[in-house]
């Protein structure tokens, strides 16, 4: 693999960072850490796609290819959340998730 640093290394640090991102997810108020959160989950599973295909099956570029779909799909969907999160922010000022209830229709 890497020189130096096993498989269990890489997966132990992409769990951290995974279960980082659902306590971040479940906790936080702000849509933005929210958000952020969100791209930590992604993140980790795109890293974690790469590192057992290169485990398993070194010659084969698919889990590079689910990674590289991964950050895509990331890009839209920060894209995305970030257009919806400024058009709330314009209606009722504020970013918070319990501000969000009470907006109208």
């Amino acid at each position: 693999m890497i020189a130096g640093i096993s498989i269990y290394e890489i997966l132990t640090l992409t769990s951290i960072l995974f279960f980082i991102g659902i306590y971040g997810f479940i906790t936080r108020k702000n849509l933005i850490s929210i958000l952020i959160s969100i791209e930590l989950i992604l993140n980790a599973s795109a890293i974690n796609f790469v590192v057992i295909n290169k485990y398993l099956y070194p010659e084969v570029l698919q889990g590079v290819f689910f990674s590289i779909f991964i950050i895509a799909v990331a890009a839209a969907e920060t894209a995305l959340a970030v257009a919806i999160i400024i058009n709330l922010y314009r209606q009722i000022s504020s970013v918070e998730v319990k501000d969000t209830e009470i907006m109208k229709y």
